[in-house]
């Protein structure tokens, strides 16, 4: 059919460059989820380790350290998703 998409072996050059550019913007993208989650645990390490124990600088101090770890689960979740729907585009 005439709207069917081109095989993988009738893409042009510019066709395989926006796809190695769309793989490489999803890694930025992973890296940038994974900085995100490494400072906000450490940012709740560092409030354990630095400021008086009082219960709401504990408290706020694991939240961090779990949303950081909750930042980086779904950061590799939607890393993992994007690839495979970009494998799928380039498998056609």
């Amino acid at each position: 059919m005439a709207d069917d998409p081109p095989s993988t072996d009738e893409l042009l050059l510019r066709d395989h460059l926006a796809l190695d550019r769309t793989r490489l913007a999803n890694e930025r993208t992973l890296l940038a989820y994974i900085r995100t989650a490494f400072m906000l645990a450490v940012a709740g390490a560092t409030a354990l380790k630095l400021f008086v124990e009082t219960p709401a600088v504990v408290v706020t101090a694991w939240l961090f350290i779990g949303l950081g770890i909750m930042v980086a689960l779904f950061g590799t979740w939607r890393f993992l998703v994007m690839r495979q729907a970009i494998n799928r585009r380039m498998d056609r």
